[in-house]
């Protein structure tokens, strides 16, 4: 019994001592190593999985590399010449073109085809390896979705009956093949143009509801052309104009409760257009990366303020680990390590 008010005092100790917050971060440089160049290439979408980065040129050649020796290559693959969005699974690479018709391959095999002159897909993502989704521009009176649950072998179109009706020039953007975010089961889908708003859905595409945004909107060139999410709870959406690239106002918005509602940030400063936003991992979801043809971006306090790292031009970007992303862009794939 000597002992007990010893250790009730070490617990305290140690249980104060493991409540101590991180070391908040703060990049203030990058360092840009180039992998691959070719004036030929323009990658939109590039997505990594265990040890592998792939990729999709809009001219037909897919990009492939090794993260572990990092020697970029470029393939000739069986698919669109137009392809912006793409994604891994464990053993297959899916490719999906954004013009009419619209073709979808999984591994080189054609899996979904549509004939119709206003197809134009903009994005896919995969909430497990047999559920995936993909979004494009109306073709009736409701943003295109398209849903496998077989691990990508048949996709199937939703209904106009059960996704909430599209707004008057609401499309998307096949900016950076990040129109779409996934944590668990719910989905977060930005749309653009005309009208710029959140389409989710809590049950991996079952079911869907749509909330309104104060993003820069009314155009077909406004709106929201990247989100992403940290939780289910923490989201950040970036976009603007990208013909007045300049623009600060109103292209930077937030959430802290799973979309419902949007908060404009950094109002009238930091970056202007930029055609994606990331999370870095293990940030608790204060540190964001926006890159664009415009530059690259970094900020530490949730969007709030926002520093500019490099005028060097990319159009999309994904996280290796807490420092260490890949970008691509016209003519290149590059390794990015942020330092402080």
């Amino acid at each position: 019994m000597r002992i007990l008010p010893f250790c009730l005092l070490l617990f305290t100790f140690c249980s104060c001592k493991s409540k101590e917050p991180l070391k908040q971060r703060n990049f203030s440089e990058v360092e840009i190593e180039t992998l691959l160049q070719d004036s030929l290439m323009n990658v939109r979408a590039i997505e990594l999985n265990k040890d592998q980065l792939k990729g999709m040129s809009s001219n037909g050649k897919e990009v492939q590399m090794f993260i572990e020796d990092e020697e970029a290559i470029l393939l000739e693959t069986i698919g669109s010449d137009n392809s912006r969005s793409c994604a891994i699974l464990e053993e297959d690479f899916f490719n999906l073109s954004i013009g009419s018709p619209a073709r979808l391959y999984k591994s080189g095999m054609l899996v979904y085809y549509e004939d119709n002159p206003k197809a134009f897909y903009d994005s896919m993502d995969f909430w497990n390896d047999q559920e995936g989704i993909a979004i494009g521009d109306p073709t009736d009176d409701c943003m295109s979705i398209i849903i496998t649950r077989d691990g990508g072998e048949t996709w199937t179109k939703l209904s106009c009956e059960d996704l909430p009706k599209a707004k008057e020039g609401e499309a998307a953007f096949a900016a950076s093949d990040t129109n779409i975010s996934i944590v668990g089961d719910h989905t977060w889908v930005a749309t653009g143009g005309k009208a710029s708003r959140i389409l989710y859905s809590p049950d991996k595409g079952k079911t869907w509801d749509v909330f309104e945004t104060p993003i820069v909107q009314g155009k077909e060139t406004t709106g929201m052309y990247s989100i992403d999410f940290y939780d289910e709870n923490n989201g950040f959406a970036i976009g603007g104009d990208y013909t007045k690239p300049n623009d600060t106002l109103n292209n930077k918005i937030k959430t802290t409760d799973g979309g419902k509602t949007w908060q404009v940030v950094a109002n009238g400063k930091g970056p202007g257009y930029r055609s994606c936003v990331q999370y870095i991992p293990n940030s608790s979801a204060k540190e964001l990366v926006a890159i664009g043809f415009k530059g690259i971006d970094y900020s530490s306090d949730s969007g709030e303020t926002w520093k500019h790292l490099s005028d060097e031009g990319f159009y999309t970007i994904r996280f290796l680990n807490d420092s260490v992303a890949y970008a691509a862009g016209k003519g290149r794939i590059s390794k990015l390590t942020f330092r402080e």
